[in-house]
């Protein structure tokens, strides 16, 4: 969605030769049934100065609940003119997050309010949001209450350009948001497009507290028009606000009763309230003399340098917004960047903590297992030991049977070897 130049073909698809009152080839059937259920709304977009869009938006009827063929297209009706952008965006909430794109367009007929054409990326989004605002009041304070309606279709029936506007870039230029000038993609966000055709962030318009287009100044809310109480007049109306009756006079560098046009040049003249034969056809009075050009000439300036004092003022003004709302940014870079090492720290501490409670963990298990082989060692030991002393005593009475043998098989040979001598 461009700022001047792209349709919005994600919302809405561009018809031609689509006439108010007169029948169009339309994608829908134009039976009775559907007729029945939907109604018709004329709207119109873009600064009335230099081009203006018009269009007709079919939308389903408020009675019929959730329509069976519904799209996650919304149209919210009726917002006051009051309410800005980023006041919208907050009242939407969590839905924001949900939201693809939003189109501010203008109802015939209804100058003091606007409309807003919301594409969801689901179904169920959509869903939700109906449930949950339709019928919802925009705040506390008023009356105003919340109409969200099912998009069924929107037709663009052409546009008037007043005016040349500048021309656009290349047509394969991706167009980029003119508050943070990054790509204007819904993957990145929402897109919101302004009355006067002007795309940006959801999350930067939030920010922008202003009623204007943070890019033409244009806003759909009119000042309101002063008008004289006692003859009714709304033109070249002079009062000072302080007193209520007298003007000050730049020129002059004093308060004047009460300033005349002059006959002569048509110029804006001081009546004098002390002649009090003007009345009698005074000719000595100089209200009818043309001014010099010293008056017309300090007057002038005295515009000029009202209109510069303005003008400075209202640049000081934007540049302090501008300087607070790129110190949030700043803030809000910082505070992530503290976020992002403290959760890197904070990963990395785990980390480790769980390397050495493994490592522990790993210690302990060789610890029971070497005790458990100490212990077994030792049983064995003492089983060994017995057996040993068994070994021994055996081996000591063994010894003690071949002696006690051997004594024997000696006695017996003595024995024999007496009886042989005897015989010899």
């Amino acid at each position: 969605m461009s700022t001047s130049s792209r349709s919005p073909d994600d919302i809405s698809r561009k018809i031609p030769d689509v006439v108010s009152g007169e029948p169009c080839n339309s994608p829908y059937p134009s039976s009775s049934s559907i007729s029945d259920v939907t109604q018709t709304f004329h709207f119109s977009s873009g600064n009335p100065r230099i081009e203006e869009t018009r269009g007709v938006m079919l939308l389903y009827r408020n009675d019929i609940g959730l329509p069976v063929e519904r799209k996650p297209l919304l149209c919210v009706l009726g917002v006051p003119n009051h309410m800005t952008y980023a006041d919208f965006c907050q009242f939407c909430g969590s839905f924001v997050h949900h939201i693809l794109e939003m189109r501010i367009v203008r109802n015939d007929g209804m100058e003091d309010r606007y409309s807003i054409l919301i594409r969801f990326d689901s179904q169920d989004s959509a869903d939700k949001f109906y449930k949950h605002f339709n019928g919802r009041r925009f705040s506390s304070l008023e009356e105003e209450a919340c109409r969200v309606l099912f998009t069924v279709d929107v037709h663009y029936t052409g546009s008037i350009e007043h005016k040349q506007s500048s021309s656009a870039g290349p047509a394969d230029q991706q167009p980029a948001c003119p508050v943070c000038l990054e790509r204007l993609e819904q993957d990145m966000g929402g897109i919101l497009t302004t009355i006067c055709n002007h795309s940006f962030h959801c999350s930067c318009i939030s920010n922008w507290t202003d009623s204007s287009c943070p890019v033409c100044r244009y806003c759909q809310q009119q000042p309101e028009k002063s008008i004289c109480n006692v003859c009714q007049t709304s033109e070249n109306l002079w009062m000072c606000v302080i007193c209520g009756s007298r003007v000050w006079d730049y020129a002059g560098d004093n308060y004047v009763h009460r300033l005349i046009q002059s006959k002569t040049d048509g110029k804006l003249v001081e009546l004098n309230a002390h002649c009090v034969d003007a009345n009698n056809g005074c000719g000595s009075c100089e209200l009818g003399q043309p001014v010099d050009c010293g008056f017309s000439e300090a007057l002038l300036n005295s515009r000029v340098e009202a209109i510069v004092n303005e003008y400075n003022d209202l640049l000081t003004n934007q540049l302090e917004n501008q300087k607070l709302y790129y110190e949030s940014l700043l803030r809000e870079v910082e505070e992530e960047t503290e976020r992002q090492i403290s959760s890197a720290v904070e990963k990395a501490v785990t980390l480790k903590l769980q390397k050495l409670q493994a490592k522990l963990d790993r210690c302990l298990k060789e610890k029971n297992i070497l005790k458990d082989l100490n212990e077994n060692l030792l049983k064995n030991q003492e089983i060994w030991k017995e057996k040993i002393n068994q070994a021994e005593e055996r081996r000591k009475k063994a010894v003690e049977l071949k002696e006690d043998r051997i004594k024997q098989l000696e006695e017996q040979l003595r024995d024999l070897m007496s009886d042989l001598e005897s015989v010899a």
